[in-house]
């Protein structure tokens, strides 16, 4: 995994640590959500795997450190150091709440136990990585639980901010609750079903509507899905009505979705279709999707792109990475930013789980009665055992978010993290 893929400045305080002989001090930082993006009464965490994956693969490459020795930051940096880089790996330990779990403002979601400059230089790349995915798979949470029970499949990859990021942001919105994707790179690599059939172009590249539907049912059979509204919805639906079976059903792309599905459902139960399935997409998202099924609307399914992949209500999550402890020359000193409005908590944690709240304390603390969220996933620089697949962890998201997480759970701190950050105020 490529070492520059970080800012600037942790490289820069990397190689400061070095020249101040300070390579041997261990800290400890720890990842936790500051605030809840913008309508979300909780997170559901997702992008552990990518983590995972970037630190026990971490590596400078000769080509790398000979480019890193040219900048101006680095003229004073000592000789060793590019060495110390040469042979660079992470052998610490971290801690993290499973994907699929529930979190709520103020709580941690991971922490990393490492030699100080091993802990510094993955900032950007956790930030990033667990926050885009915790994002989308969040999203993805609230649109499938206003469908009800309605499949909900991620069309985003195609709006998504990059190629790579459509792939991730598929995996989230499965884990977050999604039926399936379009994204063919994340079917094979994550397993996750996938899901589409032909668009606009296919229908119009034959000489007429039913010639297009005729053709793609001889290669897909009961996997048809006939995208109805190329020309005109209603005539797409009767083409395809006349035309009968296999096929799984239609898709609506634009216009009223309400009254054209009551129309198209129509159509096909009169032509003795009651099986064919009806979907909707195109600009949808957790609201529209409400008001379609408080209408009664007769869609089986619902296709997101645009909205899904972005996160397009809350695009941000303000996440943080903090050095909450360190130890150097024997000695371990609890450390906290005291800043107004950016404080944060010094002490090593954990986060524990009751049925009515959440509790934070000290990693060496017992909460009788709790689940310690917080689970170990590396140590010494080796994974602890592998990592569950894309099914497993959407299971373990459902079962968390059944019954619905409720707005404003109470995480309150233990007498002990109280009185340790009293004294550090």
């Amino acid at each position: 995994m490529n070492g520059l893929l970080t800012d600037l400045y942790e490289l820069t305080m990397a190689a400061g640590y070095f020249a101040a002989g300070k390579q041997k001090d261990a800290g400890i930082f720890e990842f936790t959500v500051r605030r809840l993006p913008k309508n979300r009464d909780f997170v559901l965490t997702a992008g552990l795997h990518h983590a995972i994956d970037y630190l026990l693969n971490l590596r400078f490459t000769p080509e790398e450190i000979a480019w890193l020795k040219e900048l101006p930051n680095f003229r004073n940096a000592p000789a060793a150091f590019w060495d110390y880089l040469a042979t660079f790996r992470f052998t610490g330990n971290v801690f993290a709440v499973p994907e699929g779990t529930v979190l709520y403002e103020g709580q941690p979601l991971m922490n990393i136990q490492a030699p100080l400059i091993e802990g510094q230089i993955p900032e950007t790349f956790l930030l990033s990585a667990i926050t885009f995915e915790t994002l989308v798979a969040s999203k993805a949470a609230r649109i499938t639980h206003e469908a009800q029970g309605r499949s909900v499949v991620e069309f985003g990859t195609r709006r998504a901010h990059t190629p790579e990021a459509g792939v991730l942001g598929a995996r989230a919105a499965y884990i977050g609750g999604c039926a399936g994707t379009s994204n063919t790179l994340a079917g094979y690599r994550y397993g996750i079903p996938l899901m589409g059939t032909a668009a606009h172009s296919w229908v119009m590249s034959f000489a007429s509507e039913t010639e297009a539907f005729r053709e793609l049912q001889k290669l897909l059979g009961d996997r048809t899905v006939h995208l109805l509204d190329t020309y005109d919805t209603l005539q797409g639906a009767k083409n395809a009505a006349a035309l009968g079976g296999p096929l799984w059903g239609v898709r609506i792309d634009s216009g009223d979705f309400l009254d054209m599905s009551r129309k198209v459902r129509k159509i096909l139960d009169d032509a003795g279709l009651h099986g064919a399935k009806i979907m909707a997409s195109g600009d949808l998202e957790e609201v529209r999707i409400a008001q379609l099924v408080a209408q009664g609307a007769p869609i089986d399914a619902f296709g997101v792109g645009t909205e899904l992949a972005v996160s397009g209500d809350a695009p941000s999550m303000g996440a943080i990475y903090k050095l909450v402890e360190i130890e150097s020359g024997g000695e371990v000193r609890m450390t906290a930013k005291q800043s107004p409005d950016k404080k944060t908590l010094g002490g090593a944690k954990q986060l524990f789980r009751l049925p009515d709240h959440d509790v934070l304390a000290l990693h060496d603390e017992c909460i009788p009665g709790a689940e310690a969220m917080l689970k170990p996933c590396i140590l010494r620089g080796r994974l602890v055992q592998p990592l569950p697949d894309a099914a497993t962890i959407r299971a373990c998201a459902q079962a968390a978010m059944s019954p619905w997480p409720v707005a404003g759970r109470r995480t309150i701190l233990s007498p002990k993290l109280e009185k340790v950050n009293a004294g550090l105020a």
